[in-house]
């Protein structure tokens, strides 16, 4: 994807938000994040929108803590979040191409990092949002998707923050049955995942099924069940009790 697809996305994440929390009201619950409620998802995205406008309006190149967290709620809440998300995508749209700032991942330059960091961000968020709602979480473009699964395993989990160990190597497969999409993840008790892209040599486990579905179930927003697992499942319990990014 683009800078400028994934600021797209951005934008149309953080208003898929904001309709479904206003539709769930603040004190309905979160379930894909126990313990918050509507309210607390909204504080925290709007925390993080503005932190990061910081960081590319102002040319931060060393790391900002941010302003914390509003005590706002209710109506005046969610006017806060949709400004800030609206700050932001502003704010990268009319950042420089050779914008520095401060970055926390690998990407080709701190203006793709945050177009892309933020439009995953907000895309899961919108998920937490819609899963207040007696759907639960909507479909996400097939896209962004694919886009998400290698944000997810190429940056997050290839680092050696990854708790993702496995007490002997095993392969966990990935494949997204509508775009084609193959992952191939290697996992060792002691090395970070490395991943590849296309079907390498055999699995132990795989999780398949459309390319929203899969990005949605490895960032454990969706039961395990909306996908399908083939061969060993404790691999993929073991995906879903230790990837999570804190």
């Amino acid at each position: 994807m683009t800078i400028t697809e994934h600021i797209d996305a951005l934008e149309a994440a953080g208003r898929g938000l904001a309709e479904a929390a206003e539709q769930a009201g603040p004190d309905a619950e979160v379930p894909t994040c126990p313990g918050w409620r509507v309210r607390d998802l909204l504080r925290h995205t709007a925390m993080v929108h503005r932190w990061a406008t910081t960081l590319v309006a102002e040319a931060r190149t060393s790391y900002h803590p941010g302003e914390g967290e509003t005590t706002l709620d209710g109506p005046e809440l969610l006017s806060y979040f949709r400004a800030g998300h609206a700050g932001l995508v502003a704010a990268l749209r009319a950042a420089p191409d050779a914008l520095e700032c401060w970055t926390f991942l690998p990407a080709p330059s701190p203006l793709a990092f945050w177009a892309r960091r933020q439009a995953h961000e907000t895309t899961v968020h919108r998920a937490d949002a819609e899963s207040a709602l007696p759907g639960g979480p909507g479909r996400v473009d097939p896209a962004v998707a694919v886009d998400g699964v290698d944000e997810l395993l190429g940056a997050f989990h290839s680092g050696e923050r990854s708790r993702v160990r496995p007490e002997e190597p095993r392969t966990l497969r990935l494949r997204a049955t509508d775009t084609g999409d193959v992952w191939t993840v290697r996992l060792t008790p002691t090395e970070p995942p490395r991943t590849e892209r296309g079907a390498q040599g055999p699995a132990d486990t795989e999780l398949s099924g459309p390319a929203d579905r899969l990005y949605l179930t490895l960032w454990n927003r969706l039961p395990s069940g909306a996908v399908t697992v083939t061969g060993d499942a404790d691999l993929a319990r073991l995906w879903r009790e230790t990837s999570a990014i804190t």
